[in-house]
């Protein structure tokens, strides 16, 4: 670690992931106090991520401390491509990211985050992917003594804690009277749920992954999510987060046979739908999975006082059907003034492959299911 100071405070730049290891119990502390922290900030997630896709020599964590408690960090890697970059740990695969501030020193702790970050980016831009509105990140952004850019990233969609019926009201009619049906027809199939211990997880994430995988055959599975680093990482981070309270993973049985299974991470924000598997069958006996799942989820999240129930990134259309709020991540590119020339540069590029896909869509209706053909041989 090498070391600086920020009046009260100290700042200091974590390279090894021995010490990342270590600093659980601390990090846990940081994350209840900090609340705007998503379940993506957690240590379980973060260090599993990393001893799956972490590469050796690229961790960059800055750590802010009072005395020997530790009051922020902003959880980054290096990059070299497309040129050298900063960014989260978490990857592709998480949904939401942010630094971490306790909320008792907030206004400090960032302007020692944004000073350690400036020093740490000497000679690389900072990416900031996926930041949710509302985060800690836009202070440290509002705070950063470079250049900066602002962009949009990800939609994600979004529905209030409301007893169950309440969010079918917020349907037109014909769409809840519709859900109201698919309900009856699931209740008639006699479902059971199942909260899996953190023993069970391993074996309950392999069935997940399998009726993930039978659920998108021929419609173009996420290739990530059937390879052995993700089973890895999302079995070690679950089983974690199950034991901390931080997540959950439920089935779904008939007569004893697991039907369908769901990952749900949890913060004090909110309740998080990650993955989920089931299988196809269940159309043969008129159950929505969909509905089904949201309704146990609306329900845990009620119980446990949580205000959201996210359906985290994507907007597709059966998450519409509820009238969900839409919320769109950010993207955060930072840069020191002698970088400004090389910020520039990665900004056109982000921006040119966004321009990019969005034309290839409108342009080609049928890119959707080349994709998604593409994806099922890159699985095979």
């Amino acid at each position: 670690m090498s070391a600086g100071s920020a009046g009260a405070l100290s700042v200091t730049l974590c390279r090894d992931p021995r010490q990342f290891a270590a600093l659980e119990e601390s990090w846990n502390r940081l994350v209840r106090a900090c609340p705007t922290a998503t379940p993506f900030q957690t240590h379980a997630w973060l260090h599993s991520w990393w001893l799956s896709y972490g590469k050796e020599g690229r961790l960059r964590i800055v750590l802010v401390r009072r005395g020997e408690e530790l009051v922020g960090a902003a959880p980054l890697m290096l990059v070299h491509r497309p040129m050298p970059l900063l960014v989260p740990l978490g990857g592709p695969i998480t949904d939401y990211f942010d630094v971490l501030a306790a909320a008792e020193c907030a206004d400090q702790v960032v302007a020692a985050l944004a000073q350690g970050l400036h020093r740490a980016a000497r000679g690389a831009v900072v990416d900031l992917r996926e930041v949710r509105p509302g985060a800690v990140a836009e202070e440290l952004y509002r705070r950063w003594p470079g250049i900066g850019r602002r962009l949009t990233d990800s939609t994600c969609m979004e529905l209030p804690t409301l007893p169950f019926d309440e969010l079918v009201k917020r349907m037109p009619a014909s769409g809840a009277q519709r859900v109201r049906a698919k309900l009856r027809k699931t209740d008639a199939a006699g479902i059971e749920e199942h909260e899996v211990t953190e023993q069970e997880v391993p074996r309950a994430v392999r069935t997940l992954l399998r009726l993930h995988e039978k659920q998108w055959r021929g419609r173009g599975v996420t290739p990530e999510h059937m390879r052995p680093r993700f089973a890895e990482h999302l079995t070690r981070a679950t089983r974690r987060m199950v034991r901390a309270g931080e997540g959950r993973l439920t089935e779904f049985r008939i007569e004893g046979k697991v039907v369908a299974a769901n990952v749900t991470l949890l913060s004090a924000g909110l309740s998080g739908g990650y993955l989920y598997g089931a299988d196809p069958d269940l159309r043969a006996r008129k159950v929505d999975v969909a509905t089904l799942l949201l309704r146990y989820e609306a329900g845990r999240a009620l119980a446990d006082g949580r205000p959201v129930v996210s359906f985290l990134r994507g907007s597709e259309p059966y998450k519409n059907h509820w009238r969900p709020e839409t919320v769109v991540n950010q993207r955060l590119l930072l840069a020191t003034h002698a970088l400004a020339p090389l910020l520039r540069l990665h900004e056109s590029q982000v921006t040119g492959r966004e321009r990019a896909v969005d034309a290839l869509r409108e342009a080609l209706p049928a890119a959707r299911d080349w994709r998604a053909r593409l994806n099922e041989l890159r699985v095979r």
